[in-house]
This record gives structure tokens, C-alpha cells and sequence, in this order.
């Protein structure tokens, strides 16, 4: 067993397990012994991490009695392997990071008397969180801000992003010239992207003809749509990449000169880091609507435009576009403005608040020790 030893717990998604990266990179590299608790949705990330432990978690969103008690039962479950784990390891911390897979291990180590921190990326806590709220030591905020009824608890931190993506943070903006190639990065995450690939093919058909021959596309787009989207731009004559996955987003990112995407926390935060122009999409069927908060806090940086999907239309959006694209000088602004919001030193933060919490420490004796941002 390892003297320094935090346990770090999150959702089996990218969104939730890229800033539990980031802090477990962090860490190491101050000598902590870092594991996961997580999900099997998570088996495709375990190289990122030492130590990946499987725990029972359910999601609680029936409303059907007989599936509530089974989520019930699967948690306490949890509940029971995350305090056995908790037992082996001996972590002087454990740090959530939002899904319903971080429930039973922060539950367990507030119960054992282990210092808890939760990150929320979202300007809106998700339930998870909001559930073991009243529980933990502390609360680091990614786009949340120090107020309501856990204000004493929260430090805002940021969202820690990847290394990747400090690395591409490095690349200066450089405005499109008049007549230059003008690239286009369009993704929408794992919930929505079918929206860009009907609504963004159509934009670019309505532009004029001298505005789309600038065009060099970069486009996520589901499996199921990537076939219809390339040869919707193929019969444009506009040079595009569509694919479903790319593993070099960041860098994809630092070369664009406009970003069209959703407004996922680590989208806006790996937005604002790099400092690109945006416009901003957020998921309309979001529970929590956490996604326009998000976008919200940035737009009012001045760093992305932010449209609702339901006025969005494909006219609107070459309009938008088009206006963009006419523009460098103003494009060169918003990515400044964006840049000026961004939070390279995120994970630097979490990392010394998640070492405050290990050694005994609160969330108000760590903010007047002058470590709030």
C-alpha cells in the first residue's frame, strides 16, 4: 500500500474521464499513487490510468418502482466494493468527477471519514454531484461558481484539460486572409451530432459561390451519417474530412479558424484554452440545460456566438457563417476573447486543492490561503 494514495471516481464517458486524466497525470508527478473507480463503459480509457477498478453504479431516472429498487440495490452494492477498495488502497482522498459511477465510492468514503472533493465541469451541478454535495470536504468548479447554498465549499478551479491540448494552446491564432482558405472544424460530441450533419452540409450549399470555394471542412459526424455528409460536400466541390473520431482534435482545433460545435464542458473549455472563434450550439434536451450555461459563459467573454438549435436554421446558419468568414479582424478578437477566458493552469489548481483535502484541509482555509485563482 502506498503512503500517498488518492482515489480518483468517474463516469465511463470522455466528458467525465479526460479531467480525472488530467489530474492523475498531475499527481503522479507530485509522487501520489493514483486509482479509478469507475464503470465497464470506461475499459477503453484504462491505459490512461495505473489502477482501474470496476464498481457496481446504476442510474436513477425511472420512474417505475421496480427499476428504482434495482438501481437502489446495484449502488449499495457499489457502496460495499467501493468501501472494501477503499479498505486495500487506503486513499487520504477521493475526488469525484460527476456520474452516477461516482456515487457509491464517494458515498463509501464519507461514511469511512476520507476527505471527498468533487469536480463539476458544468455551470449547472448534475445530479450525481448535487447528491453528494452536502456530503464532501469540497467542491471544485469547472464553469460553477462560488454561490448558493455550498458557496463556503466551492473553489473555482476550471476544467483541467488535456495535455494535447495545453500543447496546441501554444499555436498562435492566425486570421484568415480575404481570398485564403478558410477552416472549418465541426463536432458535436456523442449526443446531437446528427443536427450538424443535416444542418451544416445545407449551410454551405446556401453560401455564395466564392465564399464556399474557400471552404476546408473538418467534420465529426456519427457512423450512420458520415457516408451521406461527405457526399453531401463532395457534390459541393468542397474539400471536407468527415469522420467519426479524431484522435488529433486538439491540433484539428488549433487550425481552425472557426469552431461549430455543442457546448459540452470540455468542449468550451478545450475552446477557450486554445482560444478559437465559436459558435455555440448547446443541446437542446439536455436535463439540466447545462449546456447553455456553458455557452453562456463564454459568450459573455466574448469568445463564441451562441444560437439556440430551434431558430437554427440552415439559412441562418450560412448567414452566420458568411458574416464570420467576412470578417478576420473580428474573428481574430473573439478568439482573443476566448483565449482570455480559458484555464491552462486547471489542473495545476484541482491538483493542489486535491492535496489540501488529502492533508486535512478545507475549502475555506484553502481559499484564504490565497490559492483561489
Amino acid at each position: 500500500m502506498s503512503e500517498r494514495t488518492i482515489l480518483l471516481a468517474a463516469g465511463g464517458t470522455g466528458g467525465h474521464l479526460f479531467p480525472a486524466e488530467a489530474l492523475a497525470h498531475q499527481l503522479r508527478d507530485r509522487g501520489w499513487s493514483v486509482h479509478l473507480a469507475t464503470d465497464q463503459r470506461a475499459e477503453r480509457f484504462a491505459g490512461k490510468f495505473p489502477a482501474v477498478h470496476t464498481v457496481s453504479a446504476a442510474t436513477i431516472g425511472s420512474r417505475n418502482p421496480i427499476a428504482l429498487v434495482r438501481a437502489g440495490l446495484t449502488i449499495w452494492r457499489g457502496v460495499r466494493e467501493s468501501s472494501k477498495l477503499i479498505a486495500e488502497i487506503g486513499p487520504q482522498a477521493v475526488v469525484g468527477f460527476g456520474g452516477y459511477p461516482t456515487l457509491p465510492p464517494l458515498y463509501a468514503a464519507t461514511r469511512r471519514g476520507v476527505p471527498t472533493l468533487i469536480h463539476e465541469q458544468n455551470a449547472v451541478m448534475g445530479r450525481a454531484n448535487k447528491a453528494l454535495a452536502g456530503r464532501v470536504t469540497a467542491i471544485a468548479g469547472g464553469f460553477l461558481t462560488a454561490q448558493g447554498p455550498y458557496v463556503q465549499k466551492i473553489v473555482e478551479t476550471g476544467n483541467p484539460v488535456r495535455q494535447a491540448v495545453v500543447e496546441a494552446a501554444q499555436v498562435p491564432f492566425a486570421a484568415p486572409t480575404p481570398q485564403g482558405p478558410f477552416h472549418l472544424l465541426v463536432f458535436g460530441g456523442s449526443q446531437g451530432a446528427q443536427f450538424f450533419s443535416d444542418a451544416v452540409p445545407a449551410a454551405v450549399a446556401a453560401l455564395p459561390e466564392a465564399l464556399r470555394a474557400r471552404l476546408r471542412i473538418v467534420q465529426q459526424a456519427r457512423p450512420e451519417d458520415e457516408a451521406r455528409v461527405r457526399h453531401a460536400y463532395d457534390a459541393l466541390q468542397v474539400e471536407a474530412e468527415i469522420s467519426p473520431f479524431f484522435a488529433d482534435m486538439a491540433e484539428r482545433m488549433a487550425n481552425a479558424h472557426l469552431v461549430v460545435s455543442r457546448a459540452g464542458a470540455s468542449t468550451v473549455s478545450e475552446i477557450s484554452v486554445i482560444g478559437r472563434p465559436a459558435i455555440l450550439v448547446p443541446y437542446p434536451h439536455a436535463l439540466d440545460h447545462d449546456q447553455a450555461a456553458n455557452a453562456a459563459a463564454l459568450a459573455a467573454s466574448g469568445g463564441a456566438e451562441v444560437h439556440a438549435q430551434s431558430s437554427l436554421t440552415a439559412e441562418r446558419l450560412a448567414d452566420i457563417i458568411a458574416g464570420r468568414m467576412r470578417d478576420p479582424e473580428g474573428l481574430a478578437a473573439t478568439a482573443a476573447a476566448a483565449r482570455s477566458a480559458g484555464r491552462p493552469d486547471a489542473a495545476v489548481l484541482l491538483a493542489d486543492l486535491a492535496e489540501a483535502i488529502a492533508g486535512g484541509q478545507g475549502a475555506d482555509a484553502f481559499k484564504r490561503e490565497g490559492n483561489r485563482p
